[in-house]
């Protein structure tokens, strides 16, 4: 075998590993555990392995060192309720039914002790420890700061008959508790993270019975509105047609004009909430589906749509009061509609692409002086075809969302699209920096990619889609900005 300190041959990226691995063979020959130890510590990782619940897990950790050595243990952990150091598992009888309290001369310490009949180890874990797990033994986990504020401490192995213990068995047992402490940790994290799945699983359950089912309500609700509108609207007409005395025309005209006003402030609000209402259940679908929590990721439920009438539209106008309110003016493409045609899309998930596009540019849109000589501030979208997408010999399309406004940093620019990531000046602005990324997520679902450039009056941001072949539109021209 090569002396691994004559291997000058390693790689960048394993360096790192290999120098560990180095001083772990370094370390290992001077534990210079007998072949006894070597195999008590096999049976331990191989039965953690075996076994899976918690409860088990603590037999393990008694069970393995009485059989291989004969030594008696008990094993404490220290429990979140009560405060305190309580014996779960034991020797003599297992896993206890009800932790009990430690005795008085059992208590956490980050250093091993001795008691008049026991060798006292403590048990760490790799990080404190807080989320409690479904699981009957880990409710009485926790983990605690250690005496020097930096060390963590699950609790303490309790090995009986110390005097029976050489040095070597002593530290044999201290290496064993960093064992302990490494695969429980591990456990506890996977309990938690299972835990966690149930929960969402539960949730989203939860959400399509008692948001999205009822959120269908709505739409009843807003068809009988709309009866009524229509009602009062026939109510107002046979009133015009009564035979009224002369002297009160007046009077009964004032009161037509305002019911002519009540019914067209109706008209306004019931045709915005079913717009605000129809918006809101396709975002709900889209995010909610069951599909994505079991999966653990987004799942595309795609169709063929035109997307600047089925997607970036009704985006746009829900969003055009805030870019007005922002005097923020909306240029559109002149023929895009016309000569648009289907592409396959999750139209849920791109919808939401152009919310965020149009939040953004509600937010960040600046004031610029255009190539007239004349101040802007508008934001622009459109489309393009690119060939070579997302191979050579094949096309693709390229979706613009410009706005005006000063170029962004290169070094910005290169991270924009990465989770948490805002550009300059967005201190003072509400947000998460989440925008782009999930752009970027959906856009990469769908086969495409997102990207950023600078133009001559501010800046784009585009995503590009591959189109599919029977797709294909007659004409190439840029419909962008």
């Amino acid at each position: 075998m090569t002396d691994m300190s004559e291997n000058t041959n390693v790689c960048p990226d394993l360096q790192e590993i290999c120098h560990r691995v180095k001083e772990k063979s370094v370390s290992y020959d001077q534990y210079n555990f007998s072949s006894r130890y070597n195999d008590f510590l096999k049976a331990f990782f191989d039965l953690c392995q075996e076994y899976d619940s918690l409860d088990d897990f603590c037999r393990i950790c008694v069970a393995v060192p009485l059989e291989m050595t004969g030594f008696n243990c008990s094993l404490y952990l220290y429990q979140e309720k009560f405060e305190e150091l309580r014996l779960v598992c034991d020797s003599d009888r297992g896993i206890l039914a009800k932790p009990e309290p430690a005795a008085p001369e059992i208590y956490l310490l980050n250093t091993p002790y001795e008691t008049n009949r026991s060798y006292i180890v403590p048990i760490y874990s790799r990080s404190i420890f807080h989320t409690p797990v479904e699981d009957s033994t880990a409710e009485t986990w926790f983990t605690l700061d250690g005496m020097d504020g930096r060390n963590r401490i699950f609790g303490m192995l309790e090995i009986k008959h110390h005097a029976e213990l050489s040095q070597s068995d002593r530290f044999f047992f201290q290496k064993y508790c960093n064992r302990i402490g490494y695969t429980l940790h591990n456990r506890l994290i996977l309990l938690q993270n299972i835990s966690h799945l149930k929960f969402i699983n539960s949730l989203v359950m939860d959400i399509e019975h008692n948001v999205i089912v009822p959120n269908m309500y709505f739409k009843h609700i807003f068809n009988q509105l709309k009866k009524k509108i229509e009602e009062l609207r026939g109510v107002k007409e046979k009133f015009r047609q009564l035979v009224l005395p002369p002297g009160n025309k007046k009077e009964i005209d004032k009161y037509l004009k305002r019911c002519d006003e009540i019914y067209d402030e109706m008209i306004f609000y019931h045709t915005d909430l079913v717009k605000h209402h129809a918006n809101i259940s396709l975002f709900l679908e889209s995010l909610f589906r069951r599909e994505h929590f079991k999966k653990g990721h987004l799942v595309l439920r795609t169709k063929r749509c035109f997307v600047e009438k089925e997607i970036i539209l009704p985006q746009l106008e829900h969003y055009e009061s805030r870019l007005r309110a922002a005097n923020i003016s909306i240029d559109r493409p002149q023929n895009m509609l016309e000569e648009e045609f289907e592409i396959l899309v999750d139209v849920g998930l791109l919808s939401q692409v152009y919310a965020n596009l149009f939040s953004n540019a509600a937010k960040y849109t600046q004031e610029v002086i255009d190539h007239y000589g004349r101040l802007r501030k508008a934001v622009a979208y459109g489309r393009e075809l690119v060939d070579n997408f997302p191979e050579r010999g094949k096309q693709g399309i390229k979706f613009n969302v410009f706005t005006t406004g000063s170029h962004l940093q290169e070094e910005v620019a290169i991270k924009l699209f990465e989770e948490g990531v805002r550009g300059p000046g967005s201190e003072n602005v509400p947000g998460t920096g989440h925008g782009l990324a999930f752009i970027k997520h959906v856009i990469e679902l769908h086969g495409g990619k997102v990207g950023y450039e600078p133009t001559s009056e501010g800046n784009n941001f585009y995503f590009i889609l591959p189109i599919p072949p029977v797709a294909m539109p007659s004409k190439n021209k840029d419909k962008s900005i």
